[in-house]
């Protein structure tokens, strides 16, 4: 998949284009959908599949005190997005001058001026251009003047007809169901950050070491608690782990920071300063106090027997 940042650095594909517009943070199952939809009718009528989407989330700038909290980091949603094969991906970047774009300027500039849109396949409540005055009906209208074509798609829904969404999948999330919300993604939620140094009393005081993963500030993360989970190194290599998400009430009062902490199973060494990739498989149990580090120490071993379990390892 090619990646181009920004329109400006477009070459317009020379037999055209069939395009789809959005966030596409989680590249779930109803974007794997659309996405290859999309692809499917590009390849009936030999156009190149892109896919455009944003540096940022739009409502970190358009509304940044109640923008949502991302499923995927820009890097990890390129990624997603190659595995769908799509041919490539314009990386728009979103500020305040775009936010105030009208609908039809990001057409002329976007759609027709870098692309050479041929084809528009976007959800049927797509919504764009400043106050969001654009819609699949503009679209069409300006399709007709700018000679692209457009279909609105029927986003996909579970079993009971509820919509599959990314909003969905973080109400998931913070319910602590990460099962449900891997089942509508595709595979586990995944959060990616860089391992620090903590107080060290895994080790120290409790005989589990554990390494303390810091995530970018509006990372989706699921309620706090313990969950059986992976823990991916730079090179590749998983590792089976338990993961405690959470503020540590036995040490701490309310207020403390939010801290994720992974224990790799069956592992010993140095991980200090590499970018960790953290995913959630089960909730074992929620983030429970207890009166004694003694306590917390046996609950936490039978926290990595019950994680091995769940992951289908020996502790």
């Amino acid at each position: 998949m090619e990646v181009v940042t920004g329109p400006e650095n477009c070459v317009p594909p020379a037999g055209g284009s069939a395009v789809t517009i959005g966030a596409y943070d989680g590249v779930h199952l109803g974007h794997q959908e659309l996405i290859a939809g999309l692809r499917s009718r590009a390849a009936a009528r030999n156009l190149e599949s892109v896919v455009v989407t944003f540096d940022r989330h739009p409502a970190t700038v358009v509304r940044p005190g109640s923008a949502p909290l991302l499923l995927t980091e820009l890097d990890q949603k390129l990624e997603l997005l190659a595995a769908t094969g799509v041919d490539r991906t314009l990386i728009v970047p979103f500020d305040r001058a775009r936010a105030d774009e009208t609908a039809e300027q990001f057409v002329t500039e976007v759609l027709v001026g870098a692309l050479r849109t041929r084809l528009v396949v976007v959800g049927e409540g797509f919504h764009f251009g400043h106050d969001r005055k654009g819609d699949v009906a503009l679209l069409r209208d300006l399709g007709r003047v700018h000679d692209f074509d457009v279909v609105g798609w029927r986003l996909a829904s579970d079993g009971s007809g509820a919509p599959l969404s990314s909003t969905r999948i973080r109400g998931l999330l913070a319910a602590g169901d990460v099962a449900g919300a891997a089942a509508f993604l595709g595979r586990p939620h995944q959060v990616r950050g860089t391992v620090v140094h903590g107080d060290g009393r895994g080790g120290r005081e409790l005989g589990m070491p554990t390494a303390n993963v810091e995530l970018a500030p509006g990372t989706a993360l699921p309620d706090d608690g313990v969950y059986a989970g992976w823990y991916a190194r730079p090179d590749g290599v998983r590792h089976p782990a338990a993961l405690s998400l959470g503020r540590r009430p036995t040490f701490y009062q309310d207020g403390a920071p939010l801290l994720l902490e992974a224990h790799l199973i069956g592992f010993d060494g140095d991980l200090y300063g590499e970018r960790a990739q953290v995913s959630f498989v089960a909730r074992l149990r929620p983030e429970l106090r207890f009166g004694s580090v003694a306590e917390l120490a046996t609950q936490m071993h039978q926290d990595v027997r019950v994680a091995a379990d769940a992951l289908g390892v020996t502790a």
